[in-house]
């Protein structure tokens, strides 16, 4: 048994189009001094099932509350938002959730991180130890299943959550700024790993919250940019796959799209 023993419901997800669906979704606070604020102004968005999305923008322009929505963490004031043909809140089992800074737990080895979600799961101490051992050889982890978070370095970290979080074989990955923490040099890396993963395999409907437009553009096929809580911008990347990240930064569109949004920005 392997990771695809997790996707009992994996063709009726590859049928859903769009995978997510937001409908004048509005999320508005409650201001201490009286009234409210509104974070995200009636958006209207789709994301077809399979595709990667990256939301780009200023810090505090609304995209990591949008994507929380997603999550079903935040809920909208107004409005409503589908995830797999359902509400947001009922399709959390089928989600995968990765944050910038890795969140592993210091009691648990590599090994024990990666199995976290599948023990959450029910599922079986053999099978999830396969899963585990599995993706921790995909992030080129492998011989490393028994050492504590101290003993990583930090891209060794984010290397475990990767496997953590597609060892639950989501079909929605929703990625907040998760290499942001790693230096340059090991950012690419990841980066080049994960790009690997996502487009080797059956591919997965990715949210990608990020404030680097190269980024955006090298990984995504479509970037959305976000601004004062609305979207200003909604572009499709269109540069062929599989991509290099070494070399995707000369093509014509990289550059195109790059002036475009540092225009807006």
């Amino acid at each position: 048994m392997n990771s695809s023993t997790l996707r009992a419901h994996a063709p009726e997800a590859q049928r859903l189009d769009p995978m997510i669906r937001l409908r004048q979704a509005r999320v508005t606070y409650p201001k201490p001094e009286g009234g409210t604020r509104t974070v995200l102004h009636d958006i209207d968005l789709d994301v077809p099932t399979g595709q990667f999305v990256a939301l780009v923008g200023r810090s505090g322009c609304g995209k990591t509350t949008l994507l929380n929505m997603i999550a079903a963490l935040v809920e909208p004031s107004s409005g409503s938002i589908e995830v797999r043909g359902t509400t947001a809140r009922e399709a959390r089992p089928h989600l995968g959730f990765m944050l910038a800074r890795d969140a592993l737990l210091p009691w648990r080895t590599a090994q024990g991180n990666v199995e976290y979600g599948l023990e959450l799961r029910g599922i079986d101490r053999a099978t999830r130890r396969q899963i585990a051992r599995d993706w921790l050889g995909r992030v080129h982890l492998g011989g490393s299943e028994r050492l504590w978070p101290w003993q990583l370095s930090q891209g060794m970290r984010q290397r475990v959550a990767l496997a953590r979080t597609w060892a639950l074989d989501p079909d929605v990955l929703l990625m907040d700024e998760p290499f942001a923490a790693l230096d340059a040099r090991t950012r690419i890396a990841v980066q080049q790993e994960f790009l690997e993963l996502w487009q080797s395999g059956p591919q997965r409907t990715v949210v990608f919250v990020t404030h680097d437009l190269g980024e955006a553009i090298a990984l995504a096929d479509r970037v959305v940019l976000v601004g004062e809580g609305r979207i200003l911008d909604d572009v499709e990347v269109g540069i062929e796959r599989p991509r290099d990240l070494e070399s995707v930064a000369a093509h014509p569109r990289y550059q195109e799209l790059y002036e475009r949004f540092r225009a807006s920005i």
